[in-house]
Formats: C-alpha cells, structure tokens, sequence
C-alpha cells in the first residue's frame, strides 16, 4: 500500500465557479483512483444542500454529515466504503438548514476531519458549486484547493470569480486547476493560460496546472449505472486522464515532489501521460 508515512491526510477542497462542469464526478473518480493505487483516500460530500456523492456511487447509510455536525456520531460512524475501499461521507442531502454552517458546526466539522486525518492519506472534500459562504467554509478547512473549470466563457468566468474570492481570504492557499470536458491537451492549456494569465495580472497570483479530462460520452454511461468510470470503464479515454490527475495528486502531499510515486505511475499505460497531459 503507498500510504505516505508519518503524516496525516492532505486534505484536497474540490470546488467549480458553477454547476454543471462535473466537479463531484472529478471528485469521486480521482479518489477512486487514489485508491487503487494504494493510497488511503476518502471523499467528504460537503454539499450541504444538494450532495450526491454516495449517490453516484450507489451507495447508502442510515446516517450522515447531518448527525456529525449535531455531534450525534462520527466520521467514521457514517463511512460508507465504495470502490476500491474508497471511504465516502455523505452529506444531508435536502436539508435546507445545512446550506450554510454556524459557528458551532464549522468547529465540530474542523474537529471531526482532524479525528480522521491519522487514518487516511488524502481527504478530498467536494464543495457545493459557486461561491456561496457554506462553500468558502469547506475551503478553509483545506491545504489545497482543486479548480474544476471548462472552456465555456462564462465558466472561465465564474472560476475566476471563485480565484478572486479565495485570494481575498486566503492568498496563500495554493489551487490547482482541472479542465474537465475538452478534446485535447490544446484546448485544455488554452483555458488554464486564460484563466492563469488574468490571475496572474489581477490578483498576483498564480495557479497550478493539473490536467484535464478528455469529453467522453461513457463518462454519462458510468453515472447513469452509478459507478465512477476508472472502475466502469478503466479503459475509457476519460479513466485514464483521471489516473494521471491522481498520480499528479499523490505527488501534491508534504515531502513528496511532483511524480515522485514512481510505483503509482508504473500501474498506467504506456501512452496515458501524454494523451493526457
């Protein structure tokens, strides 16, 4: 197992501008892959209003976010194991009171990833879309964000707006930027570079290249049979773009340079790295 010795979990907040660039799909399936490649990984559903984590992924639990942040159980009460033993905490879906956290519940929520952390390698938490308040209090409880952007305008927009916002508030957190749904490597760069280039002159800051994932009509396919499509599919052009975003996310953790996961990279095939770069 590649599990990172001596530390505790990098904690990931997955996160869009908007909705609709399949963001918790990104999520779901670069913790998969995770994964399978060794790693101890879990995904915390942090939607608050709308998750849908657990059900993507087929699963279901008696219990959830909902009862952790009333301190009625723990995250790990309220695990569900997915593929790959991926663990997954789903959130209270539906529960208008949890659009936003209090105080009190921002803490308990601070505390219970803090209990967990020991036991994992990568915590990913999947925001709600936008940027709402309840989603800016997610980030905070992360090391690193992760951008998922498209190449629509208003999307690059919005994702700027989200750069923008986290900059205000936290200038040092660094972000990562995936470009989700493109044909090919060009197109992928030339909305990072937009999307680089008016951070890098507005705000002063600059933003980290990830990848992309190619547009790939069996990623609906996956969703519709509630699987993610690495496990579905692992052959599908958009599996292996997610393998090479999750070796890529390996090599974001403390102590461990970019590509240092020489054994996770050996499990992809020959071609992935550059098709998918």
């Amino acid at each position: 197992m590649n599990t990172i010795q001596g530390t505790s979990a990098t904690v990931i907040a997955v996160t869009s501008g908007k909705g609709g660039v399949g963001k918790t799909n990104v999520a779901i399936n670069v913790g998969v892959a995770l994964a399978r490649l060794g790693y101890r990984t879990g995904v915390l559903d942090a939607d608050l209003s709308l998750g849908n984590v657990d059900v993507l992924l087929g699963l279901s639990g008696e219990y959830h976010l909902g009862h952790v942040l009333a301190g009625q159980r723990s995250l790990r009460e309220v695990a569900l194991t997915g593929p790959q033993g991926l663990q997954v905490y789903p959130a209270s879906s539906g529960m208008q009171a949890l659009s936003g956290l209090t105080a009190a519940q921002e803490r308990a929520l601070a505390a219970a990833i803090r209990d967990i952390r020991p036991s994992l390698d990568f915590l990913l938490l999947d925001t709600a879309p936008g940027i709402s308040e309840g989603v800016f209090q997610a980030i905070a409880l992360a090391d690193q964000v992760m951008l998922v952007a498209s190449m629509e305008p208003a999307g690059l927009v919005d994702a700027y707006a989200t750069v923008k916002v986290l900059t205000a508030r936290s200038a040092t957190k660094e972000i990562g930027v995936v470009v989700n749904g493109v044909v090919d490597a060009n197109d992928a760069q030339l909305a990072y570079k937009q999307l680089d280039t008016a951070s890098d002159r507005f705000l002063k800051r600059s933003l980290r290249y990830l990848g992309y994932v190619s547009r790939d009509p069996l990623v609906q396919d996956a969703i519709l049979v509630q699987r993610p499509i690495v496990d579905h599919n692992p052959q599908a052009p958009a599996s292996r773009c997610f393998r090479v975003l999750a070796s890529r996310v390996a090599g974001l953790a403390p102590g461990n340079g970019q590509g240092s996961h020489i054994g996770a990279r050996r499990q992809f095939g020959s071609g992935e790295m550059p098709q998918c770069a």
